[in-house]
């Protein structure tokens, strides 16, 4: 299947207009916004990353999107509904695993808590928290506690039990950004291939260049703070599994390198 004829690519859109979100200083009785008049299109199920420096706004516009915070003005849709509380359409993937994973659960059952709470048949769920630990590449660690796992285990369970509860939409908070070079490569290609197969529309934040370029079909430029807005956006047409010593890749990570060095 083309990427083009991706089931979710009808829907799940995600529409921003002239987003704002400010905060004030009571003593001065000014108004400071960390972001400012974003406009964007997400389509369904595309891969879109938002890539910018430290402190510029990325997760605020993210939890944004998710419905963790408020906007102070403008308009944030999904499928032309405004978004103004979190949603079982959106599912968000924090950087630190450790703080969204229950200690005392195994694996298995970390993956099917939020299927229990949702009152899913114990045989559904055992068949679909298989599944999706066979997807992110646990096969016989089901049995296994937190503890006993690795920093990209975690985030490999994590994931897995976002993907059980079937969110439409994937919110990505620099997801591999604590992990080692070696274990964040092999996540970046398993995620690449979760998202090949199961046609989410995916958002992830990153301040890696290369990361963008490995992950995203369209990579947005956040300007630097305050006032954040999405300054230039970047379609990345070049094929899976992605060359990072191809000429082709080299060239567009320079064009996009040259918005920071400015």
């Amino acid at each position: 299947m083309s990427l083009s004829a991706k089931p979710a690519a009808r829907q799940h859109a995600i529409h921003i207009e002239q987003l704002r979100k400010s905060y004030s200083e009571p003593a001065a009785g000014d108004v400071h916004y960390i972001i400012k008049d974003v406009d964007l299109v997400i389509k369904g199920g595309e891969f879109f990353v938002l890539l910018g420096p430290s402190g510029c706004g990325k997760s605020t516009l993210l939890n944004m999107i998710a419905g963790f915070v408020s906007k102070s003005g403008g308009h944030l849709r999904v499928d032309n509904i405004e978004v103004d509380k979190p949603g079982r359409d959106r599912a968000v993937v924090f950087q630190q695993a450790d703080s969204s994973l229950f200690p005392w659960l195994t694996v298995r059952e970390n993956v099917e808590f939020g299927l229990r709470m949702k009152k899913v048949a114990k045989a559904e769920r055992q068949s679909l928290s298989s599944r999706y630990i066979k997807l992110v590449g646990l096969d016989g660690h089901e049995d296994k506690f937190p503890k006993a796992l690795s920093g990209g285990m975690k985030q490999r369970v994590q994931l897995a039990r976002v993907l059980a509860n079937d969110p439409a939409i994937l919110l990505m908070d620099e997801p591999f950004g604590a992990l080692d070079a070696m274990t964040r490569r092999t996540m970046q290609k398993e995620l690449v291939q979760i998202w090949r197969e199961t046609h989410k529309t995916v958002i992830f934040v990153t301040h890696d260049i290369q990361e963008a370029l490995l992950l995203g079909e369209r990579i947005g430029i956040m300007s630097v703070g305050p006032s954040s807005n999405i300054t230039d956006i970047y379609d990345n047409t070049l094929p899976f599994p992605r060359d990072v010593a191809s000429p082709e890749f080299y060239a567009l990570y320079s064009r996009i390198q040259s918005h920071f060095e400015e």
